[in-house]
């Protein structure tokens, strides 16, 4: 079973009184301050990994960059399928409403360990999503999907609101990653990466995969890693 939550229009003022319903009946662990001290999430990928020196840092911002078909949202679902295996709650955050529980699913992702937030295409609502669920704590790792949308509506989102996601996820031990076209929180990230498609992978006429290449913008020499998602 999948806790699906659907944030629109009018619902959002009660989104306060959803994250406490969702620490009762989710059974969410408190006092996690100390997971800031433990190991990266490992993103199931040993070239991302390596480039990460571990996995996507706890405590922190992390953001992943890319156009469509760049295996951005691959590389968060891989993830949060190893998060939720290490008995980890972890939280989706969806911007455009373009998750998809079925491929999810063929990933390996547990859903009972996960929490999906569709937000439908509001930008400000995700936000404000992520950020009440951030302090109100218990996720080890927490998804931000904003890829979607125009990279206009993403630049909106105020440098301030940028800061106070990331000051949450450091009180509360969690891993937040961000997902968008372009870098958004350069700034604010302990992790940037910017993903870019190499090419695709064909057996005969069917799509095998996509090989991408990755880049880190948060080492002063830069790192890259080429790695591929399967279909």
């Amino acid at each position: 079973r999948m806790w699906q939550i659907v944030v629109v229009g009018e619902h959002m003022a009660n989104m306060a009184g959803l994250a406490d319903d969702l620490h009762r009946r989710f059974d969410l662990p408190t006092g996690v301050r100390q997971r800031r001290f433990q190991k990266p999430f490992t993103s199931g990928v040993a070239a991302v990994d390596e480039v990460l020196t571990g996995g996507f840092p706890r405590a922190a911002l992390s953001e992943v960059t890319g156009a469509p078909s760049s295996n951005r949202t691959s590389l968060a679902i891989s993830t949060a399928v190893a998060a939720c295996r290490a008995g980890e709650c972890c939280a989706w955050i969806d911007g455009c409403g373009t998750f998809d529980p079925e491929s999810a699913a063929a990933a390996g992702l547990e859903f009972q360990r996960l929490v999906w937030i569709n937000c439908h295409g509001q930008a400000e609502h995700a936000v404000k999503a992520t950020d009440l669920l951030l302090h109100r704590g218990g996720f080890g790792l927490m998804v931000l999907d904003l890829a979607d949308f125009p990279e206009h509506t993403v630049r909106r989102i105020s440098m301030t609101s940028w800061w106070r996601l990331r000051h949450a996820a450091e009180e509360n031990g969690t891993a937040l990653i961000v997902i968008t076209s372009r870098s958004q929180t350069p700034s604010c990230s302990t992790v940037c990466l910017e993903l870019s498609r190499e090419k695709s992978i064909w057996r005969g006429k069917l799509l095998r995969g996509i090989r991408s290449l990755l880049e880190t913008h948060k080492h002063s020499s830069g790192r890259r890693a080429s790695f591929e998602s399967i279909v």
